[in-house]
Parts: C-alpha cells; structure tokens; sequence
C-alpha cells in the first residue's frame, strides 16, 4: 500500500514537471521596415545612486527648506555641479551658511572643527519628539534633523 503511494506521488511530479516544460510560443516575425530602438530606463532612485561626475547635483531633491525644532532650520541650494550652499540654524546660537557637497549617502559639509553630513531618514530616527512621525526628513546626527511636512 506505501508503495503504490510513493509510486502514485512520483508519477504526479513527472507529469507536472512535463507540463512546465512547454514551448513558448515564437515571436511575431519583424516587419524590414521598421527599426527596433532599445529604450532605456533608470531605475526610479538613479537621482541619488548616479555617479557624481554624471550628474550634476545627486541629491538635488533635497533643495528647498526643512524644518527643525525650536525655529531650527536648514535650507539647501544647488551650487556648481556636486555642490551645494546650506544655511543652517542647528541650535540657537549657531546660525550660519555652509558649503555642502555630495557624498556616498548626503551632502557633507564643515561645521567648525567638525566634518558632518546630512544624509535621509525620517522624525523618529532623529530623537526629537516634534519631528517623530514624519516621513520625509534629513539628519544630521542624533537630535539634529530637519523635516518637510
């Protein structure tokens, strides 16, 4: 009785297996006047995966105002290709502009004695109660993130 089973369980896997292995049908045979032109497409985040030295700003998105907490803000223009002018109110007493180029994961720029980067996230990766929540943000480091609502 077990055999007949196993045998009866081989036999339905060799006849699926078969059915698996139809021929596709063939394609439609090419019209001679007419010419094929492969189309390419970039994949939807190409903005920011894009080698620097092809595209002029990788994180040009980013451009416009985001907003801290407590009048915190950080405001990004695209300069020269790869790079970026930020005025920044990190907290408050340091306000100032700052240069900005693209990096592998954001725009890095100098901040006093400190090489810093802002680079995507979102309000809860940034540690701020006021910005938890939101979806689009840029953070510069535990407790300093800007967001666009």
């Amino acid at each position: 009785m077990q055999k007949s089973v196993i045998l009866a369980s081989v036999m339905v896997l060799v006849l699926l297996a078969g059915c698996e292995k139809a021929e596709a049908p063939e394609p439609a045979p090419k019209d001679a006047t007419t010419t094929e032109v492969p189309v390419e497409t970039a994949p939807p985040e190409a903005t920011e995966t894009a080698d620097s030295a092809t595209a002029p700003h990788r994180f040009a998105s980013w451009a416009g105002k985001w907003t801290g907490v407590e009048g915190m803000y950080a405001t990004i223009t695209p300069a020269a290709p790869g790079k970026y002018k930020l005025e920044m109110q990190s907290d408050l007493d340091t306000k100032g502009t700052y240069d900005g180029e693209d990096s592998e994961h954001g725009i890095k720029f100098r901040r006093g004695n400190e090489e810093l980067s802002l680079r995507r996230g979102n309000g809860d990766e940034t540690g701020l109660k006021y910005l938890a929540g939101k979806k689009e943000c840029l953070i510069v480091r535990q407790g300093e993130g800007y967001c666009r609502d």
